[in-house]
């Protein structure tokens, strides 16, 4: 639960997208708070659904991600999708306070199976990003991040997780762009606020939101969060690869834990 000063962090946070739906889920840990988070953005009617819950000790939590499963419960939103295996990405970084954070990424893998809003089902097949992270990360912690997934114009699929700010040293950092389900680590980026994303080759990934998700947490003698996730469409080059379509989420976080 603790290392020195620092409480651990762990959280799960999985995201799928399609020319329909763009669907995410988060289960976290500060020390011993608990919370979950989801949201289900509908690309055909423009309607975006979301909910909140900080769990007390005996509740059952709305979202459950067990490995290769995602399930959520909660009222008219209901979900139950396997996840795919895939290639992988791990990383471990000193905060630079004397703790570490380790973190495990996946893109572009497939999510299948049903998703139920209100009285409509539908069979849901996407494809999508898993981040597991945990750690001692230093007490203000602020980043910028983006995981999505697309084809490139020659039509290879493509899946990416890129950072500013955390695990994001200029080598063996958490960046990596997949490529036919093959990770690969591009140099640093800087992101431009919430509107795209830079390379060192000087490529661009330009990102416009459709949805958003805002957060103003605050746990008492634990955390304040201030929390941005805008989901939508990307376009430009993918570190020098040009693409077709690219879908996915842009973040900013910063907080005090």
């Amino acid at each position: 639960m603790r290392w020195g000063r620092r409480m651990r962090k762990r959280w799960s946070w999985v995201g799928c997208f399609d020319d329909s739906w763009m669907l995410f889920a988060a289960s976290l840990e500060i020390g011993p708070a608990r919370l979950t988070f989801w949201g289900l953005w509908d690309r055909s009617e423009r309607c975006f659904r979301e909910r909140n819950r900080r769990l007390l000790p005996w509740s059952d939590p709305e979202v459950k991600i067990d490995g290769d499963r995602l399930r959520i419960d909660s009222g008219e939103v209901r979900a139950d999708l396997a996840i795919s295996a895939g290639n992988a990405i791990e990383c471990v970084c000193a905060n630079g306070e004397g703790g570490y954070t380790w973190t495990r990424k996946l893109a572009d893998v497939p999510f299948e199976g049903r998703l139920t809003v209100g009285d409509r089902a539908v069979d849901l097949r996407a494809s999508g990003v898993v981040d597991e992270s945990a750690g001692y990360h230093a007490r203000r912690t602020s980043w910028l991040w983006s995981a999505g997934v697309g084809v490139s114009r020659d039509g290879r699929p493509l899946g990416w997780n890129l950072v500013e700010g955390i695990n994001d040293p200029p080598l063996l950092s958490e960046r990596a762009i997949w490529v036919a389900g093959v990770p690969a680590e591009p140099g640093p980026v800087s992101f431009e606020g919430l509107d795209g994303i830079r390379f060192e080759g000087g490529s661009r990934l330009d990102f416009t939101a459709e949805a958003e998700r805002v957060s103003h947490d605050r746990i008492p003698l634990i955390a304040r969060s201030d929390y941005r996730a805008p989901l939508g469409s990307f376009s430009g080059e993918l570190d020098g690869i040009e693409l077709e379509y690219g879908l996915g989420v842009i973040e900013s976080h910063d907080v005090l834990w």
